[in-house]
């Protein structure tokens, strides 16, 4: 199957709220992982989506690049091509964008993907995300309302941060405290400036408790219930059963029991990059450390090309990133759900 077009990720979405399951968002941030990504979505019968931040954009653009729109733009392309072949449906999208790069990155790519569908063609990407959680709710917001329409026009979903994700990520780091939680107040203005769908569909990432990162779990506490509360709240105002579709950023270190019931409250997408990244590297390591005097030319050895081979460690490589993916479909109730 092709990259989901707009019409079959709003069902992606629709399906996993009504089945209490949700689609694990990988970040990748080259071909290798991109691929690994999506052989663990086949793997598990599972629909997904994969993403880029700000950083694994420009990444990707080079190192004497270093351009986050030009990088996203090749991932996409590349991404178009190969998820052909996968019995599964992808949508693209891009991760946390704060103010002072959504110029730089989120909005071109918007523009992009509005000349597409003017041409008759699908968005480059399926979603952005606008990350306003540095700046005040109401400017975040505001900012949220204009890129909305933006979105709108090139039928692309877009996802909010109402609330603060704790620790570090992309260079962009927040402090552990009482706004890591959401509150009811902000939820209702968040549907009071973005509306429930009548101006654009729209996710949302509503903090709970949630850190990027590495921690162990007891760390945090999280809070599931409190995506509950303002699931209720909303849907008692406007009339509609768990009206939101709902993000859980910063997963890593969750029990499996908060995870399960952040997904009973509507959340349709879970963010994973730390245990991925930690998936993808391991078994590199492990071969480094196996076939060291081969992977090296020691004393004026030749090594063994077999095992430097960057396809030989990057096999491995993918193979542990590919089994993440899969254990993540499970936690998330999404294997076997792809829409055939």
């Amino acid at each position: 199957m092709p990259i989901a077009s707009p019409e079959a990720y709003a069902e992606m979405l629709d399906r996993a709220k009504a089945g209490r399951y949700a689609y694990p968002a990988i970040n990748v941030t080259s071909s290798q992982t991109l691929n690994a990504a999506l052989k663990g979505f086949a793997d598990a019968e599972s629909d997904g989506i994969i993403q880029v931040s700000t950083g694994g954009a420009e990444y990707l653009s080079g190192p004497s690049v270093k351009d986050m729109v030009t990088g996203a733009v090749a991932f996409a392309a590349y991404a178009h091509e190969v998820a052909k072949k996968y019995p599964v449906n992808i949508a693209l999208h891009t991760d946390h964008c704060p103010k002072d790069k959504l110029d730089k990155f989120v909005r071109p790519l918007m523009a992009i993907s509005q000349e597409r569908v003017k041409n008759g063609q699908e968005p480059l990407f399926q979603s952005h995300m606008w990350d306003g959680s540095a700046v005040p709710v109401a400017e975040n917001l505001e900012i949220a309302a204009q890129l909305l329409d933006e979105a709108a026009k090139g039928k692309i979903v877009l996802e909010i941060e109402v609330g603060v994700v704790g620790g570090e990520e992309d260079g962009v780091e927040n402090a552990i405290n009482d706004k890591l939680y959401t509150t009811v107040e902000d939820g209702l203005a968040m549907v009071e400036a973005l509306g429930l769908g009548e101006k654009g569909r729209y996710m949302a990432a509503l903090t709970f408790g949630n850190v990027h990162g590495v921690y162990k779990p007891g760390n945090v506490k999280l809070r599931p219930e409190i995506l509950n509360q303002i699931q209720e709240a909303v849907g008692a105002k406007y009339g509609k059963d768990k009206p939101l579709s709902l993000v859980f950023h910063g997963g890593s270190g969750s029990l499996l029991e908060e995870i399960r019931a952040a997904l009973d409250y509507g959340v349709v997408k879970m963010n994973i990059d730390t245990d991925t990244q930690y998936a993808f590297t391991r078994p590199v390591a492990d071969h480094m450390l196996r076939n060291y005097d081969g992977v090296l030319k020691i004393d004026g050895e030749v090594g063994n090309k077999k095992q430097y081979d960057p396809r030989t460690w990057g096999k491995a490589a993918e193979a542990g990133l590919a089994a993440r993916v899969v254990e993540a479909c499970e936690h998330l109730r999404s294997t076997g759900t792809t829409m055939k």
